[in-house]
């Protein structure tokens, strides 16, 4: 994570005090340098949602490794046809076309461009407490001053609304729209849960001023919120999809889909010298046919609804509200849950914060179920105890 530089000038931007050494994990464990293990409810925001050192990723980026690594998009490859099948089945049959890159914010940078290129428009339309990703264009679509202000000015023509505001977003949605980004649940932004009439409502007033819908499901793709993926539950199928984080197991890839309608009224290029490349996609094809074989998004939709009955009775002057879907799920309190952070990483448990007061559960969709029901345990004492 970019930040003040380092006093020790190694990693960029990454402080070098008060962070725990991780050196190796295990499914859902992580052990540090003096051989600790911890439970990780965290999975790195989300692309371990496989775990640790899963075996057959491991097998695949093994047998990968040994055949081609890298290969320029320029080449034709059965591994990377193989994973776009595997990932197009998944999906509803208006997705045709995908762009391969390396991460969530690459992703969401191609789908910026095909929309602005596809539309002839400039406007994009994202939401207030949202997060897409880092780089220029993916930054001016997030909102959080913080991270703005210190690369301002940013790329012009994007507003925000407040989210699940179906006035504000009309209000907003005007000839000049190329494009509405939304996240079916902002993870960063807080665990906020997009209602089905604001999502309903987006891919109307979208399609009636003749703008794109875009889903980022970065985060809350493949699995994570009980479906495979979350607008999956609102019947609201948009016109871009925005995937990375798990969908290659933990190896870096990234996914803009589009329709084939979108595809045929791009004009430009855009080009990734890595996305796409061998490695990446034998892993992904493993991780899908895992999530797939293993029911991973019905495992997420009832280890969350064990969590969100446990953690529904924690006192409300020590919680404000308990929300998410799946294995996302925040636990907003009514002080800063640094504190609490630090009690659980004492106890074993790692999470991390979505903002300065709401814990974040994002752990491995492979949990042991006594591993998630201690941890759960844990939260609720040190909430109480707080």
């Amino acid at each position: 994570m970019i930040a003040a530089p380092s006093p020790k000038g190694h990693e960029f931007g990454a402080p070098d005090t008060g962070r725990v050494e991780i050196v190796r994990g295990e499914g859902a464990y992580l052990f540090d340098a003096k051989g600790r293990r911890y439970v990780d409810l965290g999975a790195t925001h989300g692309a371990g949602s496989l775990g640790s050192g899963n075996p057959e990723i491991a097998r695949a980026i093994a047998a990968q490794a040994s055949t081609l690594v890298h290969l320029g998009s320029g080449y034709a490859n059965p591994v990377r046809s193989a994973f776009l099948e595997k990932l197009l089945a998944l999906l509803p049959a208006s997705f045709a076309r995908v762009f391969l890159s390396n991460s969530g914010t690459e992703a969401v940078e191609a789908g910026l461009k095909i929309a602005r290129s596809a539309t002839g428009r400039t406007k994009i339309v994202a939401a207030l407490r949202g997060f897409h990703g880092r780089t220029m264009g993916a930054l001016s679509a997030t909102w959080r001053r913080e991270l703005r202000e210190p690369f301002e000015p940013l790329v012009p023509g994007f507003v925000h609304v407040p989210f699940n505001d179906v006035p504000a977003l009309e209000a907003a949605v005007d000839e000049s729209t190329a494009l509405v980004l939304l996240e079916p649940v902002q993870g960063e932004g807080g665990v906020h849960v997009a209602s089905p009439e604001f999502l309903r409502a987006a891919r109307a007033i979208s399609q009636r001023a003749g703008a794109l819908l875009a889903f980022d499901e970065v985060q809350t793709g493949i699995a994570r919120t009980g479906r495979l993926f979350a607008f999956e539950r609102w019947g609201v199928t948009p016109d871009i999809l925005l995937l990375a984080k798990s969908l290659a197991g933990g190896v870096p890839i990234g996914a803009t889909v589009t329709t084939e309608e979108v595809a045929g009224r791009f004009r430009g290029s855009h080009h990734s010298t890595f996305g796409g490349n061998p490695l990446a996609c034998a892993a992904g094809s493993a991780a899908l046919d895992f999530v797939v074989r293993e029911r991973l998004a019905a495992r997420a939709d009832r280890l969350g609804e064990r969590a969100r009955n446990r953690l529904g009775s924690l006192p409300e002057h020590k919680v404000r509200e308990v929300r998410g879907l799946g294995l996302l799920i925040g636990i907003e309190a009514r002080t800063k849950v640094v504190p609490y952070l630090a009690a659980l990483q004492g106890r074993g448990f790692l999470a991390i914060p979505a903002g300065a007061t709401v814990l974040r559960l994002l752990p491995p969709l492979t949990i042991a179920e006594p591993d998630w029901d201690a941890a759960l345990d844990a939260i609720a004492e040190e909430i109480a105890r707080g």
